[in-house]
């Protein structure tokens, strides 16, 4: 069959402004599809790094600006039967609203940060960040999205720092927040949190029943000052996020959009290229092309206008993510708009089954045509 592709470009330069339009047609829309796909990539991603983890936060509370657990909580939630490990977490945002430019501080005990979570420091020194109290690792894509580097003092907010060092993660969403001292958020003029931190991470034993823990933890504080809500990791990012997720769910529609709006432009395309060559196709079955091979050629034409114009378009989304690192957050929650492997394949899926759906039809009735009618056809 390769030996018909000088023919089957020839007959795509033919009409070559039509080709062309229906290629960026389909570009933008796959764009648009690939920034969809990213979008739910992000938000799936909450709950993959959660596993085997709670989260305990005041009752009745929402924006971390909002909750104050006593710190000495630590003490008896280590306690109780099940838990592996507690770390009080202080988190300070600049922004509890939905917004692309959330900066999060999540303050920890120095050796919490480094055991609790997956980091890999590539500018920097851990020995400086815990020497220091009102020093800070900030994760890559902050850092570049701020111009931030190693040594900088900077100030977000009520929250001024020293930058000791700059990480990456496998978890995307990480590699927007800062990690600094726990006492020196609590101590930070305007914070007001002496003594109390915002949440509990709490890592479960193997074999521990994540809601019989959750309960038991709850029912200690149920008539305490601060009464608590405990809940797994995923189940509270999802939760505190759970505007954004309405509207994440909604931008599915949006992708199906794109992919109904390319299926009709490929199929259009093919079927007046059809149209306009019906005694062209006579003429090559009288040569002795069979029906099969007709098909092929007009599927062939079909698939490459598909392909490349979704191909580019990828691309250039794959691209304007991994240069931009968007991403977006409220209430202390971040979802990152991340390209990967999967996103690219799924949409080049898509791609090659629009163009063979959008050509399957006029293909067919190319090669089924009678000879006779096709050559009188005007």
């Amino acid at each position: 069959m390769f030996r018909f592709a000088p023919y089957v470009l020839k007959s795509l330069w033919r009409h070559g402004t039509r080709t062309a339009l229906t290629a960026t047609g389909a570009a933008i829309a796959l764009f648009l599809f690939s920034f969809v796909g990213a979008i739910q990539d992000g938000l799936a991603d909450l709950g993959r790094h959660s596993e085997r983890q709670l989260i305990v936060f005041q009752a009745n509370r929402y924006c971390p600006f909002t909750s104050q657990v006593p710190e000495h909580y630590t003490a008896t939630i280590a306690k109780t039967p099940g838990v592996k490990d507690v770390v009080p977490i202080k988190v300070y945002t600049n922004n509890c609203r939905a917004s692309l430019d959330v900066v999060v501080f999540n303050g920890m005990p120095p050796d919490k940060v480094r055991s609790a979570r997956d980091l890999n420091l590539v500018a920097g020194d851990w020995s400086e960040f815990e020497k220091h109290r009102d020093a800070a690792v900030v994760g890559q894509v902050l850092a570049r999205r701020r111009n931030l580097s190693v040594g900088q003092r900077f100030s977000i907010g009520q929250v001024t720092v020293t930058l000791a060092g700059i990480f990456t993660s496998r978890n995307a969403a990480e590699e927007n927040f800062i990690y600094t001292h726990l006492d020196f958020l609590q101590y930070t003029r305007g914070l007001n949190s002496v003594g109390t931190v915002t949440e509990f991470e709490v890592r479960l034993a193997d074999g521990a029943d994540a809601d019989a823990v959750a309960h038991a933890i709850d029912e200690q504080y149920r008539g305490g000052p601060i009464q608590t809500d405990t809940r797994t990791k995923g189940v509270f990012l999802t939760k505190a996020v759970g505007d954004l997720v309405e509207l994440i769910h909604f931008t599915n529609y949006l992708g199906y959009a794109c992919v109904a709006l390319v299926f009709c432009l490929v199929a259009t395309t093919t079927v007046m290229a059809v149209q306009d060559r019906v005694r062209e196709h006579a003429l090559l079955q009288t040569l002795g092309f069979s029906g099969r091979r007709i098909f092929a050629l007009v599927m062939s034409e079909s698939l490459l206008v598909s392909l490349v114009g979704g191909a580019i378009g990828i691309a250039a989304a794959l691209a304007v993510l991994a240069w931009s690192h968007m991403a977006i957050g409220t209430e202390g929650v971040t979802i990152a708009f991340a390209p990967s492997i999967s996103l690219a394949l799924t949409g080049l899926g898509v791609t090659v089954a629009i163009g063979v759906l959008g050509g399957c039809v006029p293909a067919w009735q190319a090669a089924r045509a009678e000879i006779v009618s096709s050559l009188r056809y005007t």
